[in-house]
C-alpha cells in the first residue's frame, strides 16, 4: 500500500504523556538497506504481526512509502539476519484531538523517549504537548534508520535527557 508521510518529531520532556497513552506495542525493527534518500525496513509488532516497510525521503517533512504485510517467521528470520535490531514500545496519545505516538526504546537506546505526529500537510500547525522537548524533525542522528545504524554507540546514561547524547 502506498502511503504519504507527513510528521514532525521531538524529545519527549518527561512522563506527562502517560496518563493520555492506549495501546502500547512492543516493535523490533532492522533496515535492510539505508541510502541517502531511500530506506527498507522490516517491523516486527508484538511479535504477531510484521510489515515491510520502503521510504523515500521528498521535500521538507513528507515521505513517500509502501508498506506490506509479510509472514512473522520470515521477519523473525530477517530481523536474525541482519543485527542491529532497533527496540521499542510506541504508545498512542491522544492531545488536542490529535493522535500523537510516543516510542519507548529498549536495548542500546533505553532511556530513549520520542513523540511524533502525523500531519495532513507541511503548514499543519498543530498544538504542542508541554510534555515535548526540543524539536528533532529532519536531525538526522533521531531517525530511527540512523540509531540502528548507530548501535556501536554507548546507550544514553540515563532519563529523557540522555537522548541529546546520541550520536554526538
Amino acid at each position: 500500500m502506498k502511503l504519504t508521510e507527513i510528521e514532525r518529531k521531538f524529545l519527549v520532556r518527561n512522563d506527562g504523556w502517560r496518563s493520555c497513552a492506549a495501546d502500547p506495542h512492543v516493535f523490533q525493527q532492522v533496515y535492510l538497506s539505508r541510502r541517502d534518500q531511500t530506506t527498507v525496513r522490516v517491523r516486527l509488532i508484538d511479535g504477531t504481526s510484521a510489515l515491510l516497510t520502503i521510504k523515500f525521503r521528498s521535500v521538507g517533512f513528507t515521505k513517500q512509502e509502501y508498506e506490506y504485510e509479510i509472514p512473522v517467521d520470515e521477519a523473525i528470520d530477517l530481523l536474525t539476519k541482519t543485527g542491529h535490531v532497533l527496540e521499542k514500545t510506541r504508545y498512542h496519545v491522544l492531545h488536542d484531538g490529535r493522535n500523537w505516538y510516543v516510542d519507548v526504546f529498549g536495548g542500546a537506546y533505553k532511556g530513549l523517549t520520542l513523540a511524533e505526529v502525523e500531519m495532513a500537510s507541511e503548514e499543519d500547525c498543530p498544538n504542542l504537548p508541554q510534555w515535548l522537548g526540543r524539536e528533532v524533525t529532519g536531525k538526522k542522528r533521531y531517525s530511527n534508520r540512523a540509531m540502528a545504524a548507530a548501535l556501536r554507540i554507548p546507550p544514553p546514561t540515563q532519563g529523557h535527557a540522555a537522548a541529546a547524547d546520541i550520536s554526538r
